[in-house]
Order: structure tokens, then C-alpha cells, then sequence
């Protein structure tokens, strides 16, 4: 018998797990309050990551990276733009991280190479003349809508049915397991009962509303970031400062565009980010280190998203307000053990690790139900993001 799971969420991470499950043999709905990754995921800079920004502070999490960018370099490669990155020492203080950045880097198995500073200008032209070292990685950029859809076009074609504009407002019960979704859609009001046999909680930085439907903790810290956007793209590859993650250390061309981010604050409500102006002015600071010049460009966009972050214990928060330290891995979670069998929910990550994410996923709801197909997305190309339209 085919078993239906109900997925919360069209970000990156529902997409992929969607996509994985219907490789599994599960039939497999999407449902999403808005628009395809119109919240956490279609709000990020879009990068692609080579692991190096972890390698010191989270290993783990550089590794993951560094595994699926190569993977996904394969899967999909007509969505993501392979223009690679640099770490930059831009003063004596980055200079000094360099040898402990590159040891971890090839411990971590992430691919780094110093180059001479003068290569580095030569390739990017517009980066401040006076920076110390250069480190060449393999970072990357793509379109964080085009990447989501990409999954859930490859999901659709093996049948999985997405509805957007669809918000969960409750939680079905079957007996003592959770049965499926109880929705609301949000163009005409309309509410109705989608049964399931098991229901995936993907909701990001909201994750903590749908376990609350079950009576169960979620394990989730929303942590915002504020990125600035600016109407030249002065670099044709990402720039990283060469130094442990910090306000204002990348910049990420976008299009015709330069996003400079990210910084770091716990909020309380995803829903209602208010972006303190000081925060802007610093990230253009930030953006004039990098490049003299930067914050000539017209300014296109201030925008913040919650991260999904897991949730530490609260003396590790109150001592690390910024939440810098808190790992950028993923946790999945099966809740039967706290009273809700019948859900599962996906915590932390990168968009990057999405696909990693969503295998890891399918082994837990596959060793619930006792389903035996393995996972197969490390395989199976992706479809183009506009076959998601036919």
C-alpha cells in the first residue's frame, strides 16, 4: 500500500524532501501558506556553499556543504552559477586566521587554494588593492526560487501534488497518531481536512507553531539576519572575509546586483522582523571594505529572514547573543517517542545541504514505516525549474 505524506512547507527544504519521498514510492502533497519559497528560503543571497565560511567554528557543517555542492553541481547545473569565491584578508588580524582557515579547510575536505593577491585583483578588479591574502574556493550562487522549484518539478513529475496559498491551521488526529492537516486557503477562505499517513513539519523559523498543534517542543531558534542590496554587480565571484563568520563577511552577485550580509540576532516572532537601521548602515560599512566604492551604487533592496537554527540550551544562547556559534547543521525527528507518532519534523540546515537534508529525512520516516526503498537523489538528475509550470 502506498502511504501519503503530507508536507508543511515549499521552501527549499519541504521541496527536497518531497522530491525524495516520491523516489521512495510515497504519495506526497506540499502544502504552503504562500508562494514557493516565499519565506526563509526565497529571502537568502543565494549562495551556494563551498563549506569554507564552517571550517573552523562547525566542521561538521563545512563537510555537508562541501559534499552536496559537489553533488548538486551534477544534479542541476543549468540552475546554479559555478563563478567560484575568495576568501580576503583585509587587514592583519584576517591575516593571522589564514593558516589555521587552510589546514581546517583540507581537514574538513572542502577545496582551497591560496592564490597570489595580485591574481586575486586580476580577477577581481574592484576589490580593495590592499588586501593581504587571497584564498580561492569553491563557492556558487544561484536563484533561490529556481532552485525550490527545480525539486518540486522533479517531485510532481513522479506525482506529488503541491498547493500554494494553502495554511495548516491544525492537525488531524487518527486515534492517537496525527492523521494529516486541517487547512485554510488563504484566497478564498475555504477550509478542508487533507488525511495522511504521516505529516512532515518542513516550516522553517515556524516549525515551533506546528509542533505546538501537537503538543510537542520543537527544537527550533529563529535567528534573523539583515542583507543589503545594491544595483552593481561589482564582483563577478563571491568575496569572503577571511576571518570566523561575522556582520558584513560576504558578498554574494546576484543578477546585476551585490548582496552584502549577513548579521545575526533570536527573534521571537519569523513573522515580524524589524530591521534596526544601524544594522543597514554597518552592512554598507562592511560592503566599502570589501570594495571602495561600494555604497555609490543605488541601493535595491534591505531585507531579513529567520534562520531555522537548532535550539541550544539557554546558557549557550545567553552567552552567544549573536547565535554565531550555534551549529548551521540539521537534526530530522521522529515524535512518536513525545506523543505524536505520525510526525516528523526537519530542523537547521543550509539551503546548500537541502538535498542531504531530505535523504536523512526519508531514511528516518522510512525506518517508522518500515518502507525499505532507498534513497535515490543522489542519482536522479533535477528538472529544469520551469517544468514545475507544465
Amino acid at each position: 500500500m502506498t502511504l501519503h505524506a503530507v508536507i508543511i512547507g515549499a521552501g527549499s527544504t519541504g521541496a527536497a524532501v518531497a522530491h525524495d519521498l516520491t523516489l521512495r514510492g510515497y504519495r506526497v502533497t506540499v502544502v504552503e501558506r504562500g508562494e514557493v519559497a516565499c519565506e526563509t528560503t526565497g529571502r537568502n543571497h543565494g549562495l551556494l556553499h563551498s563549506g569554507a565560511r564552517y571550517v573552523l567554528n562547525d566542521p561538521p557543517a563545512a563537510r555537508e556543504c562541501a559534499e552536496d555542492n559537489a553533488l548538486m553541481r551534477k544534479l542541476m547545473p543549468g540552475i546554479l552559477e559555478l563563478n567560484g569565491g575568495l576568501f580576503v584578508a583585509l587587514n592583519e588580524e584576517d591575516l593571522s586566521y589564514k593558516d589555521a582557515f587552510l589546514e581546517a579547510c583540507a581537514q574538513a575536505g572542502v577545496p582551497a587554494e591560496e592564490i597570489p593577491v595580485q591574481e586575486a585583483l586580476r580577477l577581481e578588479p574592484n576589490l580593495n588593492p590592499r588586501i593581504l591574502a587571497a584564498v580561492k574556493v569553491q563557492d556558487g550562487v544561484f536563484d533561490p526560487f529556481h532552485f525550490t522549484l527545480a525539486f518540486l518539478a522533479t517531485a510532481k513529475q513522479h506525482g506529488a501534488v503541491v498547493h500554494t496559498y494553502t495554511e495548516v491551521i491544525d492537525l488531524l488526529w487518527n486515534g492517537r497518531s496525527v492523521g494529516g492537516v486541517k487547512v485554510r486557503d488563504r484566497r478564498d477562505g475555504r477550509e478542508y481536512a487533507i488525511g495522511a499517513d504521516l505529516v512532515v513539519n518542513a516550516a522553517g523559523p515556524w516549525a515551533g507553531r506546528i509542533g505546538a498543534m501537537a503538543h510537542v517542543d520543537i527544537a527550533v531558534l529563529p535567528v534573523a539576519g539583515t542583507m543589503v542590496a545594491v544595483g552593481r554587480r561589482w564582483v563577478r565571484r563571491v568575496i569572503n572575509r577571511l576571518c570566523p563568520p561575522c556582520d558584513g563577511g560576504i558578498i554574494v552577485p546576484q543578477r546585476r546586483n551585490s548582496v552584502v550580509g549577513t548579521t545575526s540576532w533570536p527573534v521571537e516572532n519569523p513573522d515580524y522582523i524589524a530591521i534596526p537601521p544601524e544594522q543597514v548602515e554597518a552592512m554598507l560599512a562592511a560592503g566599502e571594505e570589501f570594495i571602495p566604492g561600494f555604497r555609490s551604487a543605488p541601493l535595491r533592496g534591505i531585507s531579513a529572514a529567520a534562520r531555522p537554527l537548532l535550539r541550544e540550551s539557554s546558557q549557550l544562547v545567553a552567552a552567544d547573543p549573536g547565535a554565531r556559534g550555534i551549529t548551521r547543521g540539521f537534526s530530522c525527528f521522529n515524535h512518536a517517542g513525545d506523543g505524536a507518532p505520525g510526525l516528523f519534523s526537519i530542523i537547521g540546515g543550509k539551503t546548500t545541504t537541502s538535498r542531504l537534508m531530505a535523504e536523512v529525512m526519508g531514511d528516518v520516516i522510512n525506518e517508522a514505516t518500515g518502507i525499505t526503498t532507498p534513497c535515490r537523489t543522489r542519482e536522479v538528475p533535477l528538472l529544469p525549474y520551469h517544468a514545475f509550470y507544465v
